[in-house]
């Protein structure tokens, strides 16, 4: 059976490519680096359609140079959660990948289950619905994911016309925002004049969770130069603190998945003036007696923490005292 679903759900390489997709060309080398992001999530996930085995699963995921893995891992976790929810009588390979290969990536497994739900109509007519049975502080980073597919599958529609998807409700929104965010760096092909732009066109209420999308997707994908870091930046303005825990969270699942990457460490001595272990160990500090959810998702307000932290660290954002030092 596997060898057909494989045949059946497969998805050509194409689908990655930034003429395909319609973004903005940018640098050759820096639409290459985006575009085998794409790659290989789908290498990630072909090899997951291919196999039932969690060891086999592991042993080709390795194999993906460390830069890239977390994308493979997500690719995978997105092909398990598809097929648990079109065979449920075999459920039960998205938490076995969570338990295995996928515990240092988790994370990045549940944007990749984010994926499967975009791919399910009968999911998305009620999102929070869906993830009711996935860890209470994570799930939202499925819906993140269910905004980063929209985003990159029908940027028209999301990004440009603005369209929010029915099915989503509450803090849900909110959520898919933060995945939008992170697919404007794609959208944007990295440009720090192109992507604030991009972010402008939206309401200003949704500004914030665009841009702590951005934060992570500039610290976890990569790669910007200094400079240009710098400019998007003080593009981000007051959602300096969002953009800051977006860079924290990505600086959080390097370090748990064991792939720590220069421009991470860039991103967060701009943003954070720490380096990628002390940009995490905030994210780690404010899990501390975070508790159950209540009337509002312990997931936010871990967000708000790290934000608060970010505050208190500086009452005018690194960039600036740097800056003001320099001068």
């Amino acid at each position: 059976m596997i060898s057909i679903v494989g045949k059946l759900f497969r998805i050509p390489t194409v689908e990655v490519r930034f003429a395909r997709r319609g973004f903005e060309p940018c640098r050759e080398e820096l639409q290459a680096r985006l575009e085998r992001v794409g790659e290989e999530f789908l290498n990630g996930y072909h090899a997951a359609i291919g196999t039932d085995d969690p060891r086999e699963l592991a042993s080709r995921l390795e194999f993906v140079d460390p830069s890239f893995r977390g994308f493979a891992y997500e690719g995978s976790a997105m092909a398990w959660a598809l097929l648990d929810h079109l065979f449920p009588w075999t459920r039960g390979r998205f938490h076995r990948f969570l338990a295995g290969p996928g515990a240092a990536h988790v994370y990045m497994a549940h944007v990749g289950a984010g994926w499967a739900l975009a791919r399910l109509p009968w999911l998305r007519r009620n999102v929070e619905h869906a993830c009711r049975d996935l860890d209470p502080l994570l799930r939202w980073l499925v819906v993140d994911g269910y905004g980063f597919h929209e985003g990159y599958f029908h940027w028209p529609r999301v990004v440009t016309r603005q369209i929010v998807p029915a099915g989503l409700h509450g803090y849900a929104r909110r959520a898919f925002d933060q995945g939008l965010g992170r697919v404007l760096w794609f959208i944007g092909g990295a440009d720090a004049g192109r992507i604030p732009a991009l972010v402008a066109t939206f309401p200003v209420e949704r500004h914030s969770d665009l841009y702590a999308g951005l934060g992570l997707a500039c610290a976890y994908a990569g790669v910007m130069a200094e400079a240009e870091l710098r400019s998007l930046w003080t593009a981000a303005g007051t959602n300096q603190p969002a953009f800051a825990q977006g860079v924290a969270f990505a600086a959080k699942a390097r370090q748990r998945a064991g792939n720590p990457e220069p421009y991470t460490e860039l991103a967060c001595r701009v943003v954070w003036q720490l380096d990628a272990n002390e940009a995490a160990a905030v994210t780690d500090r404010a899990l501390d007696d975070l508790g159950p959810n209540g009337a509002e998702p312990a997931y936010e307000v871990w967000r708000r923490r790290v934000q608060q932290e970010f505050t208190r660290k500086t009452k005018t954002g690194p960039f600036q005292e740097v800056q003001h030092e320099r001068s």
